[in-house]
C-alpha cells in the first residue's frame, strides 16, 4: 500500500500521521503548537523516523489553520498568512517540510481537508457538492463543489459571513476581532461562554443558549444552501457535541427557508441532510492524508 504523511495543524496542537487511510494508520503523534521552528522541526523528525520504520512516503498533506495561501501558482504557496496565532504570521509552512523530506506537499485548510476526507471515506461518500463546517473555538467551512475543493481568491471563510443580529434579543456584541458579530463572533464556543458567563459544555441541555445557537447556525446554513446548493451539510467541532443542537438547527433551517428550496433531499430527509461527521474527530488528520494522496502518484 502506498504510504503518505499527513499533518493536521491546529492552533493549539499538531497531529501527524503516516498511513494510507482510516483503516491503515501506521503511526500517529501529537504535540503542542509552539513556535514555527520548533513545531515544524518536530514534524520533520517524526516523518524521518517513520520513513526509517515503515518505508518511503510518496507525498505529504498539510491541513492547517489559517488564513493561508493554498494557490500552487502563488509565490507564497504553503504560507500561513494573516493569522492571529502569535508568531505564525507570514510563515512558510510547507516549504521547509518539502525541502527537508524531499516530498511533494499538498497544502490546504483544515476544514477543506476534513471535507475531502468525509467525501472519500465518510458522511459525503457518493456526493460531489457538500459542505463541512466545524463549530468550536472558531467556525470554519470547507466545500467540495462539482467534485473539487473550493478555492478562488484564497479559500472559503464561512465563519465570517454576516448575520442579522437582533440586539434586543441578544445584546452580546460578538467576539470576532475583525467583524464583531459575524457567524464566528456570535456562535463559536468562546462566544457562547462569553455571552452566558460559563463554558458552553457546562450549560444544561434546556438552557436558552442552545435555541439561540441553533438560530445563528441556521442563519449561516441558509446562506450556504442558497449560494452553493450543497447536497449535504456536515457539522463537526466541539460545540456540535451537544446532540440537542442537531434537531434544533434542522428545524430552524426549514423555518428560515420557508419552502423556497424545493428538494426532497432537504424537505423530506432533513435528518440525513444536516449530519455529524462520520469520521468524528479523525476527520482533520485523515483529511491531511487524503490531501497527500491527491499530491502523490495514484495509490
Amino acid at each position: 500500500m502506498t504510504l503518505v504523511g499527513g499533518i493536521e495543524a491546529g492552533g493549539t496542537k499538531f497531529v501527524c500521521a503516516v498511513g494510507s487511510g482510516p483503516d491503515d494508520v501506521r503511526a500517529e503523534t501529537r504535540f503542542p503548537t509552539t513556535t514555527p521552528e520548533e513545531t515544524i522541526g518536530q514534524a520533520i523528525d517524526f516523518f524521518r523516523e517513520q520513513r526509517e520504520q515503515h518505508g518511503e512516503l510518496v507525498a505529504l498533506g498539510i491541513a492547517a489553520f489559517g488564513p493561508l495561501d493554498p494557490d500552487p501558482a502563488s509565490p507564497t504557496y504553503g504560507y500561513i498568512t494573516s493569522t492571529p496565532k502569535p508568531g505564525w504570521t507570514n510563515v512558510d509552512f510547507a516549504g521547509p517540510l518539502a525541502r527537508a523530506l524531499d516530498l511533494p506537499v499538498a497544502f490546504d485548510t483544515d476544514v477543506n481537508g476534513a471535507a475531502l476526507a468525509e467525501g472519500r471515506w465518510g458522511a459525503a461518500q457518493g456526493l460531489d457538492t457538500f459542505i463541512y463546517l466545524t463549530i468550536g473555538t472558531g467556525i470554519g467551512g470547507g466545500a467540495m463543489v462539482g467534485g473539487s475543493l473550493l478555492h478562488g481568491l484564497l479559500h472559503p471563510e464561512m465563519g465570517h459571513v454576516r448575520l442579522p443580529h437582533d440586539r434586543q434579543q441578544d445584546p452580546y456584541p460578538g467576539r470576532c476581532p475583525y467583524h464583531g458579530d459575524c457567524l464566528e463572533g456570535l456562535a463559536s464556543g468562546p462566544a457562547i461562554a462569553a455571552r452566558w458567563g460559563q463554558p458552553a459544555e457546562t450549560l444544561p441541555v434546556d438552557h436558552p443558549a442552545w435555541a439561540l445557537e441553533a438560530h445563528y447556525l441556521a442563519l449561516g446554513l441558509v446562506n450556504f444552501i442558497v449560494t452553493l446548493s450543497p447536497q449535504r451539510i456536515i457539522l463537526g467541532g466541539g460545540v456540535m457535541a451537544q446532540a440537542q443542537l442537531f434537531p434544533l438547527v434542522r428545524r430552524r433551517v426549514l423555518e428560515l427557508l420557508n419552502g423556497y428550496v424545493q428538494s426532497p433531499r432537504l424537505l423530506e430527509a432533513i435528518d440525513t441532510y444536516i449530519v455529524p461527521p462520520a469520521l468524528g474527530r479523525r476527520a482533520g488528520v485523515l483529511g491531511a492524508l487524503a490531501l497527500a494522496r491527491q499530491a502523490g502518484p495514484p495509490a
